[in-house]
């Protein structure tokens, strides 16, 4: 970006929509971080109290506030990396001003640093010379996909690619003639649901925000993947970008949605220029902007990039990010459906979820149920990482046994180890582990374990794991990020974490269980979110599974002090 004084910066972005957000970065780029000169002109200029501005800019991971901090490497140091040479990596960057950051959605790539607006990845430092490359994405059960059909096909990121294979024809027939009411009606009988972690059926959403009084509505990506252990929505993004477009235009065509945003996590900086790109294709072609394909419907959207905050993948805590508010989630009711971004209807859908819309609407609901087993309909993105051979992103028919996914596809655990347990939805639904390894990758299933899918995350921990870090480092990330609105989940998480690191808290086995047990019971009660509903997750099937280990450590009087996040 070229240099602009303060007053330029604020006359070219704060007429946008969702403006903060834009200034933020065009400031930390311009002067390598957001400084005081900068918070007292955008105070003025956006009419936003400076403490409250303060809160809010402090909130994100990545905006920086020393000379130099925009630059400085950042360094994963996940569930995933930490194992796979991030702690090392940091170390030996401490030179450089190197800071570690969570998961930041390449545990398929082992280990990812951010240098400014640039990813490298390697496992060791002179490995982080190179860019990652476009992994491939497999189908090794040569099964019939959805979303991942055509992504292989060549050029598909760009317009020409995405539509030799169909591309924007879902979006003609409802411009040339297909009712709103029909297109919900059609999503309604394929069964799709949010693929984000929720499952909320999409076309319920679409239809309270059709119904809704008020506007202008508002369609928004949920783009931000900031749970650990889940990349599907990069990998989407970056292969089949118009494929996310169409879904929004389909989205809006359904709900009378004149605007929307793609809100996308601040760790996919290569992704942002691939939407960017996407964006004006698709505005150039006469696919979005005003009258498209000569229609009276008329959508835009706005893509925005988020600043580091996991809170933020949760919709309300989205909206409030996008309006230029502190990152709190809201209190419910009012369901964004009604009282969304600025008050409006609001459709907040994940990006799994909008891509799987328009092959839906071109081969049919019949089709897509079909692509289920057993009584499942559809597919669903699974981000598999960690001590497994072939880790990627698989789309699975749902109700894929487990096993068959782990042993079958993706080669097992490395030679001459076994698998210890499986995290399920990121981090977010703990453990699975034993028996319990037999089951089935659909809703159903998983909460008999007392789990859940959610979005899709599936982490792999073999033998040589120590079980009660890895849930110690689940439960200071969740204590990092918890957004400290409600006090059940921001006590409550720094509790569970001191009392794995045994830092605190009793040390027999019986008065430890109790008393995580209540914490937990309060915090899944009480929490105004679901971060501190499922943190707990994490505890309670490390209880259930691994009792033995949990004793040993208490022996032993283990504290995680220096366990680097």
């Amino acid at each position: 970006m070229s240099r602009l004084d303060d007053n330029d910066l604020l006359e070219r972005f704060r007429k946008l929509p969702a403006p903060l957000l834009p200034l933020l970065h065009a400031f930390h780029e311009r002067d390598g971080l957001v400084s005081e000169e900068a918070l007292e002109a955008l105070s003025e200029g956006l009419h936003i109290p400076r403490a409250e501005l303060y809160g809010t800019l402090t909130f994100y991971h990545h905006l920086s506030r020393i000379p130099g901090g925009q630059a400085a490497p950042r360094v994963c140091t996940g569930p995933i990396c930490r194992y796979k040479g991030g702690p090392e990596i940091l170390e030996a960057l401490r030179k450089d001003g190197a800071t570690p950051m969570p998961c930041a959605g390449r545990c398929d790539e082992p280990v990812p640093v951010l240098f400014g607006n640039e990813v490298r990845v390697g496992s060791s430092v002179p490995e982080l010379l190179s860019r990652p490359s476009p992994l491939p994405v497999p189908n090794p059960g040569a099964v019939e996909e959805c979303v991942f059909a055509e992504i292989r096909e060549p050029d598909r990121a760009s317009l020409v690619g995405y539509e030799r294979t169909g591309g924007y024809e879902a979006l003609r027939r409802c411009t040339a003639g297909l009712r709103p009411s029909e297109l919900i009606d059609l999503v309604a009988e394929s069964g799709l649901a949010g693929r984000g972690g929720a499952g909320f059926p999409t076309a319920r959403k679409w239809s309270a925000v059709a119904e809704a009084t008020g506007g202008p509505k508002t369609i928004v990506a949920n783009a931000d993947e900031g749970e650990p252990g889940c990349f599907k929505d990069r990998v989407l993004m970056d292969h089949d970008p118009h494929a996310l477009i169409e879904g929004m235009c389909l989205a809006a065509h359904a709900t009378g949605a004149s605007r929307g945003f793609i809100y996308l996590r601040y760790e996919y900086p290569e992704t942002l220029a691939i939407l960017e790109k996407a964006l004006d294709e698709a505005r150039a072609a006469g696919h979005l902007g005003d009258r498209i394909h000569g229609s009276g419907f008329s959508f835009e959207i706005h893509l925005r990039r988020g600043a580091g905050a996991y809170i933020c993948g949760e919709e309300t805590s989205l909206l409030n990010s996008l309006e230029g508010k502190h990152p709190f989630p809201r209190n419910r009711p009012p369901f964004p459906v009604t009282h969304g971004y600025e008050g409006t209807p609001t459709a907040v859908n994940n990006v799994e979820t909008l891509c799987s819309v328009a092959p839906i609407v071109r081969k049919g609901v019949e089709w897509y149920q079909s692509l289920g087993l057993a009584e499942n309909a559809g597919t669903k993105l699974i981000s598999l990482s960690g001590d497994i051979q072939r880790p990627g992103n698989y789309e699975v028919p749902l109700g894929l046994p487990l096993q068959t996914l782990l042993a079958d596809w993706a080669g097992g655990p490395p030679e001459g180890r076994r698998i210890q347990a499986v995290t399920m939805a990121g981090l977010s639904g703990g453990f699975l582990a034993g028996a319990d390894l037999d089951v089935d990758l659909d809703e159903p299933g998983i909460r008999s374990k007392g789990s859940f899918l959610g979005a899709g995350g599936i982490m792999v921990f073999d033998d040589s794991r120590d079980m009660v870090q890895v849930a110690h480092g689940a439960m200071e990330f969740f204590a990092e990020e918890s957004c400290g609105k409600c006090f059940p989940c921001r006590i409550g998480t720094r509790r569970l974490a001191e009392r794995l690191a045994q830092s605190h808290g009793p040390r027999d086995l019986a008065t430890w269980q109790q008393e995580a047990r209540e914490l937990s019971v309060v915090m899944r009660a009480t929490s105004a979110c679901g971060l501190g509903q499922a943190a707990p997750l994490v505890v309670e099937s490390l209880m259930k599974y691994f009792p033995e280990e949990l004793e040993q450590s208490l022996v032993s009087g283990w504290s995680g002090g220096n366990d680097e996040r």
